[in-house]
């Protein structure tokens, strides 16, 4: 059964008109994300990362997130669900392994353009694949985006306030091989706020959904008297 699944998600997920991620992951690891990532995107959610450690023995971990940048246990629960049976039709590690399925926590990876716009006004830290003025480490204020590169104001350079200049840098995302957000008050309470959003807007989407099962329910029942 689960097998006849697996068949039917792998052929049915398809790659959806998405934001591509700008950083992605190396390796066993890639691997992993180009056989889950469409199957991901078809359950209506966003690949953020993947991650192989030797924890446990193995654990692949895969994080995941709704479009707007929640995810509840639920949403978890439905992704391994899914994901599960065909990670093991398509056996792309060669030895046994734990499958763990998170959100992507409040200090959270960076990896497409739009995490870039809408984390805007927090601080972010940044390793580059290669170096940028001399240097591969990067902790400042996300600014914003222009292109494809974050703008930063690092932390350690300071405005120019006789030329009327702020010390900003740009950094292309597609050259950063690590970019996550560095946990601060207001990122926790902005978290939080998100969070508790995500978890009305699921609950509301189960009542529809009991709603919308009973009223199918009593048409069905009235079909039948009628018979």
């Amino acid at each position: 059964m689960a097998g006849n699944e697996a068949r039917q998600a792998v052929a049915t997920a398809t790659q959806n008109e998405t934001e591509p991620r700008l950083i992605v992951e190396p390796g066993v690891s890639a691997r992993v994300a180009t056989i889950a990532e469409p199957v991901i995107e078809q359950l209506g959610y966003r690949l953020v990362r993947v991650k192989v450690s030797a924890a446990d023995g193995c654990t692949v971990q895969i994080m995941v997130e709704r479009p707007d940048g929640t995810m509840i246990v639920e949403d978890c629960e439905t992704v391994s669900r899914t994901l599960s049976p065909v990670l093991d039709m398509a056996d792309p590690i060669d030895k046994a392994y734990r499958l763990e399925i998170s959100s992507p926590g409040i200090d959270r990876p960076l990896v497409r353009k739009s995490d870039f716009d809408r984390y805007a006004g927090h601080l972010v830290k940044i390793e580059t694949e290669i170096p940028i003025d001399g240097r591969k480490r990067f902790r400042g204020l996300l600014v914003g985006t222009e292109g494809d590169a974050a703008r930063i104001r690092p932390d350690d350079k300071k405005d120019d306030a006789e030329a009327g200049e702020t010390a900003e840098i740009l950094l292309p995302i597609g050259e950063m091989s690590e970019a996550k957000l560095v946990l601060t008050d207001e990122l926790v309470t902005q978290a939080l706020r998100r969070e508790k959003a995500g978890k009305r807007d699921a609950k509301a989407a189960r009542r529809e959904e009991r709603h919308r099962r009973l009223k199918s329910g009593q048409a069905g029942h009235a079909t039948n008297q009628g018979d």
